[in-house]
């Protein structure tokens, strides 16, 4: 293999890429578009249902009557969790978005404050800032619940109340969650995107089969390809990153590891990129081919809005997707601090991007059929 050939030819696609105003413009506006006009306006989308987990300590006929109450509302999908399980380390290891806790002496405390007028409990409501649209959805429902219940138990005091706690303990704002998808759809876009152009150009213009007559190999060629798709992608990454930071204040963790997933992104979508190219003939149909591979993946792996809020055919679907692992690598590393769940996320985009790289290498041709 000659290293010098592959860095002359990536040196030669920087400065091609530099000479185009407009491809350069474009490849630089597009993600600085996204990042500034779905920051500004991004809002949650509703759903029928939610998830949502209850610990119940207590085990009386009063806790169990607030369960009920919330199931009745026909609006979350409840899951119910063992009242000897330790709920920090659940929701750590489930990465577990909502949960209540009715706390253990709950129907005790209701029954005191008909002779003691400061008794009062709390429910304990741990909720994900991110997910903002289901966060409010709970918060709206066990405020109606609770509003209900202490009318019913005295006409002007709160008995029941709740106290929210964040999964997350550091201050994040809504954006920082939002930053992770938008840096795996914008490499994802660029790969497929330029993958597929560059096939079918070079196929067309007859540059393919020219290269069968230079030292340069096909492995080469390809590897040179795959570090301009890898400069592109560590440039755009940076840019968001940038743009997030200054214009939104957000709170970015990079590591290691985010940069070994963007690099694995990166030569995932190249070779998926590859793969369509290699049956797409005409360049005209080369951005019709990437869109239809690349926007229902965009919407339905949880880049702008959390999996729950999609009916649950729809869930499967995301959890075959390669964007999805992506996403959640990403947001694992870069804003939960789970390493874990990032790992093995991040492993997932590797296997992907070992499986779609290599097929692409070996289905990628130089001579026509």
């Amino acid at each position: 293999m000659n290293l010098k050939i592959i860095w002359m030819d990536f040196v030669y696609s920087v400065k091609a890429w530099y000479r185009s105003k407009g491809g350069m413009f474009w490849s630089l506006a597009f993600p600085v578009i996204l990042i500034l006009l779905f920051g500004a306006i991004f809002s949650g989308i509703g759903s029928s249902k939610y998830t949502i987990y209850i610990q119940d300590q207590d085990q009386t006929e009063m806790s169990m009557m607030f369960n009920a109450t919330l199931n009745a509302t026909k609006l979350f999908n409840i899951n119910i969790v063992k009242a000897d399980v330790n709920v920090t380390e659940f929701i750590k290891e489930k990465n577990i978005k909502s949960l209540i806790v009715i706390p253990a002496g709950f129907q005790q405390t209701i029954q005191e404050s008909h002779t003691n007028p400061s008794a009062r409990v709390d429910l304990q409501f741990y909720f994900d800032p991110s997910e903002q649209t289901t966060t409010q959805v709970i918060r709206s429902v066990i405020s109606s619940i609770l509003q209900e219940m202490n009318k019913n138990l005295s006409q002007s005091r709160t008995i029941i109340g709740v106290r929210e706690i964040s999964t997350i303990t550091e201050n994040f704002n809504f954006i920082d969650f939002f930053l992770p998808g938008m840096i795996g759809f914008t490499i994802m876009q660029g790969a497929i995107y330029g993958s597929i152009e560059r096939n079918t150009k070079y196929r067309k213009d007859g540059i393919l089969r020219k290269l069968l007559t230079t030292p340069i190999t096909r492995t080469e060629w390809i590897l040179a390809k795959m570090l301009f798709m890898m400069f592109l992608a560590a440039l755009t990454t940076a840019l968001i990153t940038i743009i997030g930071i200054l214009v939104f204040g957000m709170t970015v963790n990079i590591t290691a590891w985010v940069i070994i997933v963007i690099i694995a992104t990166s030569f995932l979508f190249s070779g998926m990129g590859m793969l369509i190219g290699r049956f797409v003939k005409e360049e005209e149909t080369a951005d019709t081919a990437a869109g239809a591979i690349s926007f229902p993946m965009m919407f339905l792996a949880g880049t702008f809005f959390p999996l729950e809020q999609m009916p649950g055919f729809l869930q499967t679907i995301a959890h075959v997707l390669p964007l999805y692992y992506v996403n959640e690598a990403l947001r694992n590393s870069m804003i939960y601090l789970n390493q874990n769940e990032s790992l093995i996320n991040g492993a997932v985009v590797i296997i992907f991007a070992a499986v779609f790289f290599i097929s692409g290498v070996l289905l990628t041709k130089w001579k026509e059929d």
